[in-house]
């Protein structure tokens, strides 16, 4: 049984090689694993209770050090404590300090809020305290420690606000907005199909050969005659197709850009009239047919396990081999790239030696451009999966990027962040491909 993938997440430029297809043919709930459960605690708010216990143990720290000088510890904790003065004694940046930790973890380890009110009040509590202190206080006559503990708890106290409000609430609001759409797309009905996907039902394109073209623009027996503009679609899709097959005919021109642990390497070639193009390369320890099964006939369910997609929906099926998608990509790099939409192209071509899934940004009168979403383009680029003849247990995964993101981002700080996508993206595959493998 093949899993659930939808491949626009990795910046938006994936959405132009990673549409939807069988969408257009609808899917049973029962061809889908669960979505995976949800932590108790996610791993960036476990890491915020970290942060906020090193504040209490570290300012606990600086506060024994300073008690013990020449008078002793327990003569100077009789001073701070007992004979507690608000001018020269340290023991309130201590209260302080364990304030913020009791608060914030019941707050947000306990009750597990998803709001900033909370670190709100502690921030703005200690940081007006403090002020007067410093202000106030003899602090400063003490030497070194007087400088230091004030200082040290009013930075801690804002990285807790920073973490909170740009790591914490936004990376947990992406992961809810992930595990929703993967809800939907796991109850969504079947659209043709009244029962679950058998091995044979995925939706298969006819097998085409290099250099033919397998399908005539006249009408066949039991077609349907195409308009102009579905006509255009597969004009488009075929022109995509035929950079595609271009690109990996150069493969001697292509240019090192970087590799990573697992063997994968990105390169980029400079494509005429549209720029730089990113080329992935992976050695994959499975079956081409897995692989085109996942990313190429299933993109959409691909939101259970790579979750930079925000959503997917086929917009029209124009024939057998082109179809055409409107793909939106979460937003990428802590907020600094913001969603994007994309309208797609999408041909897909069986051949004896590879499966091919080409793709190029198109309009469709469905999805005009929407004022919430920054509308990206895609130049031609696509996945290849190349079987491997002597042993068919494993294959060659490319993947062609090439994108415009638009807005006001620029170009060299998105190219940069392309290959770390690309990566990632094969990261995740390789994941999945593992969950496949492992099941009986």
């Amino acid at each position: 049984m093949s899993k659930p993938t939808d491949l626009e997440r990795s910046l938006p430029a994936i959405a132009s090689i990673s549409t939807s297809f069988s969408q257009s043919q609808g899917f049973s709930p029962y061809c889908y694993f669960s979505p995976e459960k949800r932590k108790a605690i996610s791993d960036v708010r476990r890491t915020f209770c970290l942060f906020v216990t090193f504040d209490l143990l570290f300012i606990s720290l600086l506060w024994i050090i300073e008690l013990n000088t020449k008078d002793g510890i327990q003569k100077n904790l009789e001073n701070e404590i007992i004979k507690y003065n608000f001018k020269t004694s340290f023991f309130d940046i201590f209260v302080l300090a364990f304030f913020r930790f009791f608060v914030l973890l019941l707050a947000y380890a306990i009750v597990k809020l998803r709001h900033w009110w909370v670190i709100a009040v502690t921030t703005l509590v200690s940081s007006a305290f403090l002020i007067v202190k410093v202000i106030l206080s003899e602090l400063l006559t003490k030497g070194a420690f007087g400088y230091l503990l004030p200082i040290v708890s009013f930075v801690i106290a804002w990285l807790e606000t920073w973490f909170l409000d740009f790591k914490v609430l936004t990376q947990e609001a992406e992961e809810e907005r992930w595990y929703l759409a993967a809800q939907a797309a796991a109850s969504r009905g079947p659209l043709l199909y009244p029962r679950a996907f058998s091995e044979g039902q995925f939706y298969s394109p006819p097998e085409s050969f290099a250099g033919s073209d397998n399908e005539s623009d006249e009408e066949g027996v039991g077609r349907k005659a195409l308009t102009a503009q579905e006509k255009e679609y597969v004009r488009q899709g075929k022109d995509a197709m035929e950079v595609v097959d271009q690109i990996l005919a150069q493969e001697e021109n292509w240019k090192f850009e970087k590799n990573n642990d697992f063997g994968d390497v990105v390169y980029t070639l400079e494509i005429p009239f549209h720029g730089k193009t990113f080329i992935l390369k992976a050695f994959l320890q499975c079956s081409a047919e897995m692989v085109y099964q996942e990313v190429i006939l299933q993109p959409e369910k691909m939101i259970l396990w790579n979750r930079t997609v925000a959503a997917c929906q086929i917009l029209q099926r124009v024939e057998d081999n082109t179809i055409v998608s409107y793909d939106v990509a979460a937003g990428a790099a802590g907020g600094v790239v913001s969603p994007r939409d994309f309208v797609n192209v999408r041909r897909i071509e069986r051949r004896r030696d590879r499966y091919i899934s080409s793709g190029i940004s198109t309009t469709h009168s469905l999805k005009p451009p929407l004022s919430k979403y920054v509308r990206g383009e895609n130049g031609p680029g696509g996945f290849i999966v190349l079987k491997c003849p002597s042993n068919p247990r494993v294959c060659t995964f490319i993947w062609i990027l090439n994108t415009d993101l638009k807005g006001r981002l620029p170009r060299y700080l998105i190219h940069q962040s392309l290959a770390a996508t690309m990566f990632e993206f094969t990261f995740h595959l390789r994941q999945r491909i593992g969950e496949l493998s492992s099941k009986p």
